[in-house]
């Protein structure tokens, strides 16, 4: 039997300050944003005609081709550009996640075509 200690892990044997929220909360508020960008795009695409007609990017499935490919490049730009600032900062996790989750909300009621349709 040997009597060196167990090694442990990496991250517990890493400076505990060196880790962040910074990314996670970065992750969660840009799907919030992603979400409601894709809702009010998709109620664009249905009511402003000029709109509806920029976002085919392929004909057989209309507006939602772009309003989709739209709503997925604003998710990624938002997620690398909050990552960026956040990255090593240590952020208030729960107003990110309450944005987050109220974004998400909102998004998932702009789909629904009776809310939607109030617009």
């Amino acid at each position: 039997m040997s009597t060196q200690p167990m090694t442990t892990c990496p991250i517990e044997a890493a400076d505990a300050t060196e880790l962040s929220n910074g990314s996670g909360a970065a992750a969660l508020l840009a799907a919030g944003i992603g979400t409601f960008a894709l809702a009010v795009l998709a109620i664009m695409g249905d009511r402003i005609a000029a709109f509806g007609k920029f976002a085919v990017f392929y004909k057989p499935t209309g507006p939602l081709s772009g309003v989709t490919t739209c709503a997925i490049a604003i998710w990624l730009v938002a997620w690398l550009i909050l990552d960026l600032r956040w990255k090593r900062r240590e952020v208030a996790l729960g107003r990110a996640s309450a944005a987050a989750l109220t974004l998400l909300i909102l998004g998932v009621l702009l789909t629904f075509p009776p809310i939607a349709d109030l617009f």
